[in-house]
């Protein structure tokens, strides 16, 4: 599978670790519409993780992008409210490849001078104001 880049590669092979099914961009989600009704912005989280009903987006390589991003995750959730995403943070991606043991990603060397569902087998990170707005829908998930 061709992955935007290696930090993803990196974050599908530890769910693979722990066998948790993943899809990689599965969906694209509407943000806004021109005035013709085309779409003029989406947006595509990383991962979608079935078993538990969770779109992972990993915002590892420009940190400036960061606002662009939550600002999505947010659009996506006043537009889509039975949708549960988390914002994977570089700070976060970094700790799971420490406590994991995992390789860096090349591109980090330099950046670092359903209700039912089980709990993930591992943390991921800080919870992002997206989260945190969006409490109810990710109660079941560690934080």
């Amino acid at each position: 599978m061709r992955f935007a880049h290696n930090s993803e590669r990196q974050f599908a092979k530890l769910l693979d670790f722990y066998s948790i099914a993943w899809e990689y961009e599965p969906r694209t989600f509407t943000l806004e519409y021109d005035r013709d009704g085309n779409p003029s912005q989406a947006f595509s989280p990383d991962f979608y993780l079935p078993a538990y009903d969770l779109y992972i987006e990993i915002t590892t390589l420009n940190q400036r992008l960061v606002t662009k991003k939550n600002r999505k995750a947010r659009r996506l959730l006043e537009l889509y409210p039975d949708v549960k995403i988390r914002v994977l943070y570089q700070r976060d991606y970094l700790h799971l490849l420490v406590k994991y043991g995992l390789e860096p990603p090349s591109q980090l060397v330099d950046a670092s001078a359903p209700g039912d569902a089980l709990p993930l087998p591992f943390t991921l990170g800080r919870r992002s104001r997206i989260d945190a707005e969006a409490d109810v829908r990710s109660a079941p998930f560690a934080s």
